[in-house]
């Protein structure tokens, strides 16, 4: 009989699969998170753009105090930055608890996140302003841009929480009713009725 010999490459195939399966089902729950987080984003934005601004107190704001003016003079800024916002804390919150598991310093990962939007926030929203203004006669521009920012946004922000924010705490967070491994492991032969 021939003895097989296992090479080390071969070892380490099922765990680059896993790995990779891994991957891609963190990236499926992480888009499914930003997906419920562009959906608070789509409808805050369309509730500040389609009514907020056109309301009386507001037509008077803007009307009355210049620099107030002036900042809304291209709605779509204050719109999506206020939308943003609310979408970066629903978007934080639930993939650092679902898709990171983690459980590193909450108050550090969100100084490391609102370092990735002092880059991405003026720069998608100068951008946005931009082909807002100057496609002011394109139907629907402002949401065209809206979708093209979050898409963008979802992608740059998922990879900036992988390798920057939760980078060696995946799976750190521990369910409160988990036992601890030790106790889970000595006390298992108890319940299959060994001794």
């Amino acid at each position: 009989m021939e003895e097989q010999t296992v090479t080390p490459e071969a070892q380490t195939a099922p765990q680059e699969e896993k790995s990779t399966k891994k991957n891609i089902l963190q990236f499926i729950k992480y888009a499914l998170i930003a997906a419920s987080a562009g959906v608070i984003q789509v409808l805050s934005f369309t509730l500040l753009n389609e009514v907020v601004v056109k309301m009386n107190w507001m037509q008077n704001l803007m009307e009355n105090h210049e620099t107030f003016g002036r900042i809304m003079a291209n709605d779509y800024g204050p719109c999506y930055l206020i939308a943003l916002i609310l979408s970066v804390i629903w978007n934080f919150t639930f993939n650092r608890k679902y898709t990171f598991k983690s459980a590193n310093n909450i108050p550090i990962a969100m100084l490391k996140v609102f370092g990735y939007y002092v880059v991405f926030t003026p720069v998608s929203t100068l951008l946005g302003n931009y082909f807002t203004a100057k496609f002011a006669t394109f139907p629907a521009i402002d949401y065209i841009v809206l979708g093209i920012t979050m898409v963008v946004n979802m992608v740059t922000e998922f990879l900036f929480q992988k390798f920057v924010v939760f980078r060696g705490s995946e799976g750190t967070a521990v369910k409160k009713n988990a036992a601890p491994p030790e106790k889970a492991s000595a006390e298992a032969p108890r319940a299959n009725g060994d001794v």
